[in-house]
């Protein structure tokens, strides 16, 4: 079985209709490439911020399922988004091939002080059960930034090891949606190995593949960490620069279900 895997490190803004644009240039490339499935960053489509305008992006994805459509494109797109419950979640959006949507993953792991209480996220959006999603026969999860490596500077809740959940669901596959702050300090660098370190050691562990793409705005700084795609041996298939608007493709090849979590070893 074969899952063929497009990512985007695009610039996320602010601005919703700048980053539509971007998002149907990484729509473009991943048809151009005949993947079945594109990956964007959190909030490629909203901005990262949960006072975004509802209209514009109700609209934009409209438009977005609709172009993937009509090229039988799957999509895992990052975005903010206020549900029929009222509610505003930080999402990965899933789309199959056909347009239908799969429902969403809400981020888990919400970033806030480790103060008491805490401030920052967790305040501003729900949550929602852990689940998984059914792409081209291969079950497949979502996970948005910390959720992944659960940084203990910006969470205050514990970290309860998302990737090996979801292989225990029986996952393969873990797209992972970015949009990590830095500032071009050591610290910034700091955080970068941290990503990287848990991305692959998280991978392997689970045994699981994640494709993982992050925001590349400002396009002057490099990302808070890498995209591209890791093995379940915790090794790196696919990767592009650290800077700037860069998109990749791989195809994932799968050999019956996941190994067990918590199988892997150093």
């Amino acid at each position: 079985m074969m899952l063929r895997v497009a990512g985007a490190q695009i610039p996320v803004t602010g601005d919703v209709q700048s980053n539509v644009a971007a998002i149907r240039r990484a729509i473009a490339f991943a048809v151009e490439q005949g993947a079945d499935v594109l990956l964007t960053p959190e909030g490629s489509l909203s901005g990262y911020t949960p006072h975004f305008d509802r209209q514009a992006v109700e609209e934009g994805w409209r438009q977005l399922v609709a172009e993937a459509r009509s090229a039988r494109l799957a999509l895992a797109l990052g975005t903010c988004y206020v549900e029929a419950d009222g509610l505003t979640y930080n999402q990965i959006r899933f789309t199959d091939e056909q347009g239908n949507f799969l429902g969403f993953h809400a981020k888990i792991l919400r970033c806030a002080t480790v103060t008491s209480p805490p401030v920052g996220e967790i305040a501003r959006y729900a949550v929602a059960p852990l689940r998984t999603f059914m792409l081209r026969g291969v079950r497949v999860g979502g996970l948005i930034c910390n959720d992944l490596w659960a940084n203990p500077t910006c969470t205050p809740m514990h970290d309860v090891h998302l990737t090996q959940q979801l292989a225990r669901m029986g996952v393969q596959v873990i797209f992972h949606a970015v949009n990590g702050g830095r500032n071009g300090t050591d610290w910034s660098r700091v955080a970068w190995q941290y990503h990287e370190s848990n991305l692959r050691l998280r991978a392997l562990a689970a045994r699981v593949w994640v494709v993982t793409v992050d925001n590349c705005y400002p396009l002057d700084l490099r990302c808070s960490s890498p995209s591209g795609v890791i093995s379940p041996d915790g090794g790196w298939k696919k990767r592009v620069p650290a800077n700037g608007e860069h998109y990749f493709v791989y195809t994932i090849r799968l050999k019956g279900m996941a190994s067990p979590a918590g199988a892997g070893s150093l």
